[in-house]
C-alpha cells in the first residue's frame, strides 16, 4: 500500500502532471470569467460572433495549410466565444518580437556560412537538371549546401546505429555535439554517457540539446544541471512550463550527432532503449538512420550550432568547428542535409517529399510511422499512381498511438482506390521515415508524414542522389515488405457507422493533434 501511494505521489508531483494541471486551471479561470461576463451582456456574444467572422476571413486568406485552416474554422464558427479564445491561445505563430529578432540574426548567420558559389550545384545542373532544381530549392530554403566528397552509410536498425555512434564518439578529439528529441535513462544512454565522461577528461568539448517535452517522462527534473556538473554543456529546447502559448506545440524533433566535424548521424533513432531492442514496446521496433563522413557534415555542424545559439542566446564563431579533413573523403554521389523550421512559414520537409513524388517515373517506396496527409500530399501520391508509378507505403502493424493510427487507417480507402499499395509491418512498430525513388533518389531523416512533423516541429534529414547507399536502403525496404501484410479494399473491412463517423471527425481535426 505504501509503495502504491509513493508511486502515485511521485506522479502527482512530476512536471508531466503539474504543468498540464496548471494550464487547465488557467483555461477554467478564463472560461469562468467569460461565462460570468456573458450572463450579463448579450452584446458580448454578438461582438464575439463578429470577431470570429473576421478571424475566419483572416485564416482563410492566410498562408496556412488548408487542412489546418478547416480544423480551426469548425470550432470558431460552432463556438464563437471559445473558438476565438482557443485560437488566440494556441493558433497561429505567436513569437515575441525578441524571438523574431533572434531568428533573424541566426538566419543571417547561417547565410554567412553558406557557400554562395557552390560549384557542386553547377556540376549537378549539367548531369541532371531535375535533381539540380530539387537541390536549388533545398539550398535556398534550408540554407545548406549540396556536397560531394561524402561517404554515406545506411544504418538499417537501432543496434547498428548505436554501434556506429559509439565507435564515432570514441574517436572524438575536439568535440561531440548531440541533439535529440528523446533521451531516456537506460542502457543506450548510460553507455554513451560513460564514454562522454571519458572524452571530457581527455579535453573533448561535449554539448547536448534535448527537447523538454520529448524527454519529460524519461529524464529526472533538472537533469541538465546534473550533466553540467560532469562537464557536458547542456541546452533544453522550449521548456514545458504552465503558460498557454501556441509555441509549446513547436518541438525539436531532430536527431543529430556530430563528431569533430568529420562524422554526422541522423534518422529516426532517439537515445532510448526501445530503439536498440533493449526495451520491448509495440512488438519489434524497426527504425533506421544514416551516417555521413566528409563535406556534408559541415551542414549538420551549422544546424546544431544555430539551434544552440538560439536556446542559449550566444553568438559563436562557427568556423572554428569546421574540419579541414572533410574534402579528403572520396565522392559517392550528391548529398545535401536539410533542416525544417516551423517558424519561417516554409514547409521544407513536405516540399522535399512532394518534389520526389512529382519527379518519380518508376517507383516511390515510403516508410512512415504515421500517415496523416494533407490534400497536396494525397493529390501528388494519387497522380503519381495514376500515371503508372509504383507507389508503396509501409505503416506500422502495431501502433504506438491508437488515435493517430485510427487517422492513418482513415486514409487507406482513398489511397487504395487510386492505385497506391499499402502494407502494414506485421512484426511491430516501424518508426523509420524514408523515401526511395527510381534507384536515383532517397531521403532519410526525422520528418513523419503528419501535420506535426510537416508544420509544427523542427526537423532534419538527408537528401541523396546517385549514392551507392540508395541500393542498400532499397534492399532493406524489400526485406521489410516481406515482413508486412498487404492492405486491400477487400481486407479493409466494413466500418460500423460509429467508427466511420469517428474517423471522419479525427481526420477533420488531425492538423491540431
Amino acid at each position: 500500500m505504501l509503495k502504491f501511494l509513493k508511486k502515485n505521489l511521485n506522479l502527482l508531483s512530476h512536471r508531466v502532471f503539474l504543468v498540464p494541471l496548471l494550464m487547465l486551471l488557467q483555461l477554467i479561470l478564463i472560461f469562468f470569467m467569460i461565462f460570468e461576463f456573458y450572463r450579463y451582456f448579450f452584446i458580448f456574444y454578438i461582438i464575439n460572433a463578429i470577431l470570429s467572422l473576421f478571424l475566419v476571413l483572416y485564416i482563410i486568406n492566410s498562408n496556412a495549410n488548408p487542412g489546418y485552416k478547416i480544423a480551426w474554422i469548425i470550432p470558431i464558427m460552432t463556438f464563437p466565444i471559445f473558438g476565438l479564445l482557443l485560437y488566440s491561445l494556441f493558433g497561429g505563430n505567436q513569437l515575441t518580437k525578441k524571438q523574431k529578432e533572434k531568428l533573424k540574426n541566426i538566419y543571417y548567420k547561417q547565410l554567412k556560412y553558406k557557400d554562395k558559389h557552390n560549384l557542386v550545384l553547377n556540376e549537378l545542373k549539367y548531369e541532371n537538371i531535375s535533381a539540380h532544381n530539387q537541390v536549388k530549392y533545398i539550398e535556398n530554403y534550408s540554407l545548406t549546401n549540396l556536397c560531394k566528397h561524402t561517404k554515406t552509410t545506411y544504418l538499417s536498425n537501432g543496434q547498428i546505429y548505436f554501434n556506429k555512434l559509439l565507435e564515432a564518439i570514441k574517436t572524438a578529439k575536439k568535440y561531440i555535439f548531440l541533439e535529440y528529441f528523446i533521451i531516456a535513462e537506460g542502457k543506450m544512454w548510460h553507455t554513451i554517457l560513460e564514454i562522454l565522461k571519458q572524452k571530457i577528461n581527455e579535453g573533448v568539448e561535449v554539448r547536448l540539446i534535448y527537447d523538454d517535452f520529448g524527454s519529460i517522462t524519461t529524464l529526472p527534473n533538472n537533469y541538465d544541471k546534473k550533466l553540467e556538473k560532469i562537464g557536458i554543456k547542456t541546452a533544453i529546447f522550449n521548456r514545458f512550463v504552465p503558460n498557454l502559448k501556441s509555441k509549446f506545440n513547436n518541438r525539436d524533433h531532430r536527431k543529430i550527432a556530430v563528431i569533430d566535424g568529420n562524422i554526422a548521424f541522423t534518422g529516426g533513432i532517439n537515445l532510448a532503449d526501445e530503439y536498440i531492442g533493449e526495451k520491448i514496446r509495440f512488438g519489434h521496433w524497426k527504425d533506421n538512420g544514416i551516417m555521413l563522413e566528409g563535406d556534408a557534415v559541415w551542414n549538420f555542424t551549422v544546424m546544431f550550432l544555430s539551434m544552440w545559439d538560439y536556446i542559449k542566446e550566444e553568438n559563436e564563431d562557427y568556423a572554428k568547428y569546421k574540419s579541414p579533413l572533410s574534402s579528403e573523403t572520396s565522392s559517392d554521389g550528391f548529398v545535401i542535409p536539410y533542416s525544417d523550421s516551423p517558424w519561417d512559414s516554409e514547409a521544407v520537409g513536405e516540399t522535399i517529399y512532394l518534389n520526389l513524388i512529382n519527379k518519380a517515373n518508376k517507383y516511390i517506396f515510403i516508410t512512415t510511422p504515421y500517415l496523416v496527409l494533407d490534400s497536396e500530399m494525397i493529390t501528388s501520391l494519387t497522380i503519381a499512381a495514376k500515371r503508372g508509378v509504383d507507389v508503396h507505403i509501409i505503416t506500422p502493424g502495431i501502433p504506438d498511438k491508437k488515435t493517430v493510427n485510427e487517422v492513418t487507417k482513415a486514409y487507406y480507402e482513398v489511397l487504395l482506390k487510386n492505385g497506391i499499395q499499402i502494407h502494414e509491418y506485421t512484426k511491430g512498430f516501424i518508426h523509420s521515415k524514408t523515401f526511395i525513388v527510381d534507384d536515383e533518389y532517397a531521403t532519410i531523416g526525422t520528418v513523419n508524414l503528419d501535420y506535426r512533423s510537416l508544420y509544427l516541429h523542427f526537423e532534419c534529414g538527408v537528401w541523396l542522389y546517385n549514392c551507392s547507399s540508395i541500393y542498400t536502403i532499397k534492399k532493406d525496404y524489400t526485406n521489410i515488405l516481406k515482413e508486412s501484410k498487404e492492405i486491400t479494399l477487400k481486407n479493409l473491412g466494413k466500418l460500423t457507422w460509429f467508427n466511420s463517423l469517428k474517423r471522419q471527425i479525427l481526420k477533420a481535426f488531425a492538423p491540431l493533434m
